[in-house]
């Protein structure tokens, strides 16, 4: 998907289409998620810290992410690859591939060619955005294709030419060369990879090492036989803070580790499971990061068991001179719960899971006093008179809201005391979104809310 996030703001708010968007956090030690090709022409990229994009930007919109909402648009294209064929390898949201073979969606290049912009389509209809695709015969060369394609457009690799457009490429192109690796290739008078072809095996394997060295002289020669790998399920589950201003108070930092235990638990909910082993992670104020763990005898979603577990983790870290991220998480993962565990807390569990199995409340501890109420850039509210908008400011004890939906004009702006009674936080509406039906037409509308073979075998749609 092209600039997933910051697309997916610009069609939810008319104001912002046409505009400079970028997405990410906002506090000082925030970084940019995604920024719109608009913000872009400004030298505004992911993985840039906020402070020097607003430099560069700053006329731009800068949003805090809706994840829900990314997520539930995410699924509809993740919906379209799997009609597609059964090996489908998400590797993010917005990015994935797809062994277009093994579904029998396509055998020659003509095919593959058909298949791509039928896609393309459909992503547009589905979603009202746009998405690149790559079509090669190997993940690395489809990668390669898809960010030659972006943005909204298609690329093949033909069979046959695959060295001769990588030799003058940077060796920054090949996957596994960082920065770090990049600057230590260019040392020793390799840039592009080409040049990591003649400089051959032996010496990328005297620079890198064995492993390094032999996979990417490799994919040098544009060999790559990695798999497509069907979406495997989850691991662990996990929730994280980074704040803006070091937390010292040690009570403050136990209340943020029960608040992010019961995010976490609304998340490993949400995906209908349990865990067993609990993790506290905590990055000190010198960027030293520890990670405590403790198992239980089997798995649980229970809340006040996890906050519990959270808290006696917590008591063996010294937060002595301050704590610059929090996160709890629960690996360890099963479709079911050991209901005996629930006895060491059951004074708690009437309270506990009320605020947890609720739609969109918040734990106690979340649920400030109106006037500390905070409004983040970019969120959802609903006014008791003037209807449906978004937050694009706030500070001084004042929010600035823009009144507009998906489908209306670019709306007024108006702005209220954050401890207004008539203002709420409210859900994303959701876009009237198209589903395909057969191979590739389209459907009736429905809405999206918050909440080895042939040469042209794998595609890469990001």
């Amino acid at each position: 998907m092209d600039a997933f996030f910051a697309s997916v703001e610009q069609a939810s708010k008319p104001s912002l289409r046409g505009k400079a968007v970028v997405v990410g956090g906002l506090g000082p030690r925030g970084v940019v998620a995604t920024a719109s090709y608009e913000a872009r022409v400004f030298g505004v990229h992911s993985a840039m810290p906020m402070g020097q994009a607003r430099r560069l930007a700053p006329n731009a919109a800068y949003l805090v992410p809706r994840f829900g909402f990314y997520r539930a648009i995410s699924e509809r294209v993740m919906e379209l690859l799997r009609a597609l064929s059964p090996l489908v390898e998400p590797l993010s949201l917005d990015e994935a591939f797809v062994d277009l073979e093994a579904g029998g969606a396509a055998w020659d290049e003509q095919s593959a060619r058909l298949v791509g912009a039928r896609l393309r389509a459909d992503i547009r209809a589905v979603t009202g955005l746009t998405g690149s695709v790559g079509l090669a015969a190997s993940k690395m060369l489809a990668k390669i294709a898809s960010e030659q394609a972006k943005p909204d457009g298609l690329v093949v690799i033909e069979p046959g030419t695959e060295r001769a457009m990588l030799e003058p490429m940077s060796v920054r192109t090949l996957p596994g060369v960082g920065p770090a690796t990049g600057d230590h290739l260019r040392r020793a008078g390799i840039t592009t990879v080409g040049e990591i072809v003649e400089a051959g095996e032996d010496e990328l394997v005297r620079l890198l090492g064995k492993a390094h060295g032999h996979g990417l002289y490799a994919m040098a020669l544009a060999r790559d036989d990695r798999p497509v790998v069907a979406e495997r399920e989850a691991k662990s589950v996990s929730v994280e803070d980074t704040y803006d201003v070091d937390i010292h108070d040690r009570v403050r930092v136990g209340l943020e580790v029960q608040r992010l235990a019961d995010r976490c638990v609304r998340r490993l909910r949400g995906a209908g499971m349990s865990g067993r082993t609990i993790v506290l992670k905590v990055r000190r104020y010198d960027f030293s990061t520890l990670t405590r763990s403790e198992t239980l005898r089997g798995p649980t979603d229970d809340p006040a068991v996890i906050r519990e577990a959270a808290a006696r983790l917590l008591d063996s870290v010294d937060t002595t001179g301050g704590v610059r991220l929090l996160g709890v998480g629960v690996s360890g993962l099963a479709d079911y719960t050991q209901e005996d565990l629930f006895a060491q807390a059951a004074g708690e569990r009437a309270v506990a899971e009320g605020p947890v199995e609720e739609h969109a409340a918040a734990p106690a501890e979340e649920q400030p006093a109106l006037a500390d109420r905070r409004w983040p850039a970019g969120h959802d509210v609903r006014h008791a008179e003037f209807g449906h908008g978004w937050v694009q400011g706030s500070g001084l004890g004042r929010v600035t809201v823009r009144f507009e939906t998906p489908g209306s004009e670019p709306g007024r702006v108006r702005t209220f005391r954050v401890d207004d009674p008539d203002l709420e936080p409210a859900d994303p509406l959701p876009l009237v979104l198209r589903r395909p039906e057969g191979s590739g037409g389209v459907g009736s509308a429905s809405p999206v809310g918050s909440a080895s073979g042939d040469a042209q075998s794998v595609a890469s749609s990001e």
